[in-house]
């Protein structure tokens, strides 16, 4: 047998006989471009856009349609996009957040013939320095399948989403949602269309029928929603003086709110009083400072409110101003065991004068055509007569266009009119200041030089507004006298085939002169003078067989278009 120690002298000299093993290199650290480039592959390593801004389109709401001012909108044609007078979405982004992004702009070349739309996809930056630089979290751009409930699954969802919140911890929910999030003293606030206007103790209320002709006092007035109803109140004349809605103090002891969840309040001043006898008459009262309020008197009940106006001034920021009730009083004989009240609500903005309108959007027929003026580099100055409107001579008893100087009578939407009168010419007529006459009695004072195309077409909007072209047909002589004034309105059926809105598209005015000859001296002749307007509809008929595709009467919720505005 061998020694111990002799195998462990082999083992060493095995040991050293081995080559060494390789030095391990020293690491270097990396240079600033090369951690560049590599945050750089990083950021590129994301998913693709979820979104085509050049195929996203926010307004196209109809199905197979085309929708008005749309520019993004697929169903529409070269043929649409030449009478649309503006974009209604012009610029479409993905989310806003982002560093950089592609933005889809579109735009109206309203120099060309006809009118073209233009299309540009830009690279769009954000000049913010707190934005996302790449979308890399998958599960945030995709949207996540939800859990179907299966017999397994079951109770675990019912834990989970049963209660009336959906948190692991409801007990930690602060339903005092005012108290966990104060009011931010700096953020302002402003109504909006269609919000109610707000009281001290609720909102303002324009009494209405609901249900059936009864008055409901629990309808509010809605900012900028120009409403008028009527409605029948239940009354007692022995109880007259305890039924509120009888009383003025019902309609204005509340002050509105100058802003939305503001302090500041705005009372409501009484504009005028006006009584109104039982047999109709009404009286207009010179004081309006003293409330009448509703009492007995000889088994009548007096001063009880039948007709409330309120008139709201506000600014061009959505801030009421100024708030006015005019209000109709009368007499409630002991028989009556109902009365009918009226109420109206309008609003002003504040420096400008209240226009009607004769559509929203598109006319309405038997209302007036509106007209007006542009002077150069402005917008559109309405006409100065009785509401902005397109007038014709309007005819008299007596025939006589001298008498009948002045009198006007307004185009109606659809309705076609024809007016006239007669001229006695004499020898000692002279020529021109004849023609000058009658062309003042046809045109008017101030011919209007263009009109509204739509009912509701804003000053501002000149796109919106048609030139009226002016032709004279006339013969070759020394003298020629103005007989007639013709109004040609092309109009044609814009929009959806569910709904179509009537808009002007050609506005006409010819003027027919004829040959005033002299008379021998002491002879009178007769000429008649007309005006007509005449109502052309030049829509294009539909395609046989085309039939309009349905509505749907659903709604979206609130965030259905999120992240996109």
């Amino acid at each position: 047998m061998a020694a111990p120690g002799l195998g462990v002298f082999f083992v060493l000299i095995l040991l050293l006989l081995l080559p060494p093993p390789p030095l391990r290199q020293k690491s270097r650290p990396r240079s600033p471009q090369i951690l560049n480039d590599a945050a750089q592959a990083r950021a590129r390593i994301v998913p693709a856009p979820v979104t085509d801004v050049a195929k996203l389109c926010v307004c196209d709401l109809l199905v197979a349609q085309c929708d008005i001012n749309c520019c993004c909108d697929p169903d529409c044609s070269a043929e649409d996009f030449s009478l649309f007078t503006t974009c209604s979405v012009p610029v479409v982004t993905g989310d806003s957040q982002l560093c950089s992004q592609k933005a889809a702009v579109y735009s109206l070349d309203v120099e060309a013939n006809p009118p073209e739309r233009i299309f540009k996809l830009i690279d769009q930056v954000n000049p913010s320095i707190f934005c996302i630089h790449a979308t890399n979290y998958e599960q945030a751009v995709y949207l996540k399948s939800p859990e179907i409930p299966t017999p397994e699954n079951f109770d675990q969802l019912l834990d989970k989403f049963g209660g009336a919140t959906f948190s692991a911890e409801p007990d930690s929910w602060n339903l005092d949602t005012d108290a966990q999030n104060p009011p931010d003293a700096n953020e302002t606030y402003r109504y909006e269309y269609g919000v109610p206007v707000q009281t001290e103790d609720a909102f303002l209320r324009l009494p209405s029928p609901v249900v059936s002709s009864w008055c409901s006092d629990a309808n509010p007035a809605g900012f900028l929603v120009n409403q008028a109803t009527k409605c029948i109140r239940s009354v007692s004349v022995e109880k007259c003086d305890s039924i509120q809605a009888l009383s003025m103090l019902f309609y204005i002891n509340s002050s509105i709110l100058a802003v939305p969840k503001s302090s500041q309040m705005v009372n409501i001043t009484v504009q005028s009083i006006v009584v109104q006898a039982q047999n109709g008459m009404r009286t207009l009262l010179n004081s309006s400072d003293v409330l009448r309020l509703p009492m007995v008197l000889d088994g009548l009940c007096i001063n009880a409110v039948l007709g409330v106006n309120y008139h709201i001034t506000h600014t061009d920021t959505g801030e009421i101003i100024e708030a006015a009730a005019a209000f109709v009083l009368g007499a409630i004989s002991k028989e009556a065991l109902s009365i009918e009240q009226s109420f109206e609500i309008s609003f002003t903005q504040e420096n400008t004068q209240p226009v009607p309108l004769s559509g929203n959007p598109g006319y309405v027929v038997g209302l007036p055509v509106r007209a007006g003026f542009r002077p150069q580099g402005s917008g559109i100055i309405q006409s100065s007569n009785k509401h902005s409107q397109l007038t014709i001579l309007q005819s008299t008893s007596t025939q006589d266009c001298l008498a009948a100087q002045g009198a006007r009578a307004p185009v109606l939407f659809g309705y076609n009119m024809i007016s006239g009168c007669k001229l006695r010419i004499t020898a000692a007529m002279k020529c021109q200041p004849l023609a000058q006459t009658l062309l003042d009695v046809l045109k008017g004072q101030s011919f209007p030089e263009y009109v509204a195309s739509f009912g509701n077409s804003q000053a501002q909007d000149v796109l919106d507004w048609v030139p009226i072209t002016q032709l004279h047909i006339s013969e070759q002589s020394s003298c020629q006298i103005p007989v007639s004034l013709g109004i040609e309105v092309k109009w044609t059926k814009y929009g959806s085939l569910v709904n179509p809105q009537a808009r002007i598209v050609n506005v006409t005015a010819t003027i027919t002169t004829t040959t005033l000859k002299q008379l021998p001296s002491g002879r009178e002749r007769i000429i008649p003078i007309t005006s007509s307007v005449v109502f052309t509809d030049i829509s294009s008929p539909a395609e046989p067989g085309y039939k309009a595709w349905p509505t749907i009467n659903i709604k979206l919720p609130f965030d259905f278009f999120y992240p996109f505005v």
